[in-house]
């Protein structure tokens, strides 16, 4: 049974024999071709070279800058939360149910555009001043979840 196996028909191929005379097919320049720099013993050459030629990597400017540390909030209007109605107890995964946030994780931060409903509780990481003091003066409460508002 054991001595019986074998790889499929054409999973295994024979190794390539260079340089065995013009009838292997693969005689006297082995499938290098003539001259140049990829005849050569020990040829290797990164797939960016360009022959010499200045790489088109150094003939690029340069330009920005990409700050690893920045925080980028999800963004909620006040206007947009008049679809939870009066009285309504906000918090990052119900702005991801109503789809006004994508809901991947990112600070929440409230800003001022548009009319706070009356009576809101909102718990989110940042609020700006000015969302701040609508939302007071309509009757409503802001809790903020492990970031200063800002």
């Amino acid at each position: 049974m054991l001595n019986e196996l074998s790889p499929r028909p054409g999973a295994r191929r024979r190794r390539k024999r260079v340089g065995r005379g013009p009838g292997s097919g693969k005689g006297k320049t082995c499938g290098t071709g003539v001259k140049g720099q990829g005849t050569r013993s020990g040829k290797k050459i990164k797939a960016w070279f360009e022959g010499g030629q200045m790489p088109l990597y150094q003939r690029v400017p340069k330009k920005g800058f990409n700050n690893r540390f920045r925080v980028v909030n999800e963004i909620v209007n006040l206007g947009d939360l008049a679809v939870f109605g009066e009285n309504a107890t906000v918090d990052a995964q119900a702005l991801a149910d109503k789809g006004l946030i994508r809901g991947s994780g990112k600070p929440v931060k409230v800003l001022a555009e548009g009319e706070a409903p009356k009576g809101l509780t909102l718990t989110v990481h940042k609020v700006s001043a000015s969302a701040q003091t609508k939302i007071e003066a309509a009757g409503g409460s802001i809790t903020a979840i492990g970031a200063r508002n800002a």
